[in-house]
């Protein structure tokens, strides 16, 4: 039976996507008594990317400990680097514990949001037709949502499974199978190890070696997960010494490169020590700076690369036929399931038609050149909206949810003075165009825009590094600790 669609739904905040951003504001919101809020989720549980990523071996690479919210603390990590499934069952628990299933809109998927300045509020309306009405927009759609897929003549024709690997299928059976990955970034040095083990052939296509550290992972023993939770300040001395340890890194990626000496040669040392063939070392170098893309870690991928049924292919792929692959140098692999480990739209996080500010304006063709925010929060020309992990909020150095956090903080205090102020808020233009100007001055002397690279830190046209905060995570905390409602038009302006 299909569903009735009834009146338009009023709120005071409507907050888009339950990852890590969309419950840490619903907490936060809940804790301060506003309950006049909805979280619109595409997918049937919450987490994010923590929801969707289900490929093998999947965990995270920012220490547990710092990898959480400060208001919602968990105490009994399993390990040093959280798998998926602990992290996602963790916000799970964050929805039971601060009371949030009756905000939560699940298999709720956002087909428009617009502006209206006759009512000055936001109308929305989602995939099953339904409408709402509210007066702040919260985009918590972070930057890794959107999958890239890569441009490959023939890969339309390819006869065998062919997915991306953020949507790995739960029925996926390879052991047997000539499988080829396409990639070599994150997501890939996780779950090439673990296929590589019951795959018949595994062909590994890499564009750019990775610059990979040892991961220092380890179990938390019982003991230990039990000291934080009966004595939270240990708890919190262990998150403030992986917070000043991870803070430490930021001079080699923004100041001189040449400080990440001791880290390349970590890495090196890593793979000479796991990759005995040199012909497999020299594919496995890069020729950038260390920085310059996302910096990793493993401990198996080198390992996994050196099986016999693994072969490391350091080509571009000229094209896909309906049963195999073929590389620049004409040779030819064939291959039954094509797994895309091509990452995702960074540099274009919001897709066209989705979110319209004042006048109709969409939002991705005002960010043709390139998402820009101010204080990665807010937009000239779309009133009361906000957008957590915005431009320029992501980091090549410590735990996003650090900045997650901040831009919180900023929200809040924006609604506290909108509560005293009545009426609809909007960044100014030259606002917005000074703060960005200033990050792009910096941005222009990182390790990330002059680290001999292409990353996905960059916008493809422009060139200019939409991604990245370029300082201390604690500085962009002070400029977001309180609203500035100079920075803003007001009715009548």
């Amino acid at each position: 039976m299909a569903e009735t669609v009834g009146p338009p739904k009023e709120h005071r905040l409507i907050i888009i996507g339950a990852g890590f951003a969309g419950l840490g504001l619903a907490i936060r919101l809940r804790q301060r008594g506003i309950r006049d809020f909805l979280i619109l989720e595409a997918e049937s549980g919450v987490g994010g990317t923590w929801w969707l990523n289900r490929y093998p071996g999947c965990a995270c690479d920012v220490q547990s400990h710092l990898y959480s919210l400060s208001f919602a603390p968990k105490a009994d990590w399993s390990r040093q680097f959280a798998p998926r499934a602990e992290i996602q069952a963790h916000l799970d628990d964050c929805v039971e514990r601060f009371d949030l299933r009756s905000h939560l809109r699940l298999d709720t998927r956002l087909e428009q949001a617009r502006w209206q300045d006759e009512t000055q509020d936001w109308k929305l309306l989602d995939q099953h037709g339904r409408e709402y009405r509210t007066e702040v927009l919260v985009s918590a759609i972070g930057g890794l949502s959107r999958p890239a897929w890569p441009k490959i003549p023939g890969l339309e024709t390819f006869s065998g499974a062919v997915f991306h690997s953020q949507r790995w299928p739960e029925d996926l059976e390879l052991k047997g199978k000539r499988v080829a990955v396409i990639g070599g970034g994150a997501s890939a040095i996780q779950f090439v190890p673990r296929i590589a083990q019951e795959v018949a052939q595994l062909d590994f296509y890499q564009r750019t070696p990775q610059w990979i550290l040892p991961k220092p992972d380890r179990s938390i023993p019982t003991w230990k997960q039990s000291l934080y939770r009966r004595l939270p300040p240990t708890r919190l001395l262990r998150r403030l010494g992986l917070y000043l340890l991870l803070e430490s890194r930021l001079p080699a990626f923004n100041w001189s490169s040449r400080l990440t000496w001791f880290h390349r040669r970590k890495a090196l040392e890593h793979l000479h020590r796991q990759v005995a063939d040199p012909a497999m070392r020299q594919a496995l170098t890069p020729d950038y700076a260390m920085g310059c893309k996302r910096v990793l870690m493993s401990n198996d991928f080198y390992p996994a690369l050196n099986r016999k049924n693994v072969e490391l292919i350091p080509e571009r792929i000229e094209r896909i036929e309906v049963d195999r692959i073929v590389d620049r140098q004409g040779r030819s692999r064939p291959a039954e399931v094509l797994i895309l480990a091509t990452g995702f739209q960074a540099t274009r996080p919001i897709p066209q038609g989705l979110i319209q500010g004042r006048n109709g304006r969409d939002l991705a063709e005002a960010w043709a050149d390139g998402p820009r925010a101010y204080k990665g929060t807010t937009v000239p020309g779309f009133p009361n909206f906000f957008t957590l992990l915005g431009p320029n909020t992501a980091l090549g150095h410590n735990s996003v949810l650090l900045m997650i956090e901040a831009q919180i903080r900023y929200l809040l205090s924006a609604l506290d003075w909108q509560d005293e102020h009545p009426g609809p808020l909007e960044v100014r233009h030259d606002r917005e165009a000074a703060w960005n100007q200033a990050l792009d001055a910096r941005l222009e002397r990182s390790v990330w825009s002059r680290g001999g690279c292409g990353s996905w830190y960059l916008h493809p046209s422009s060139g200019r590094n939409t991604t990245l905060w370029p300082d201390f995570t604690w500085r962009f905390a002070a400029r977001t600790s309180r609203f500035d409602p100079d920075a803003y038009r007001r009715p009548g302006d």
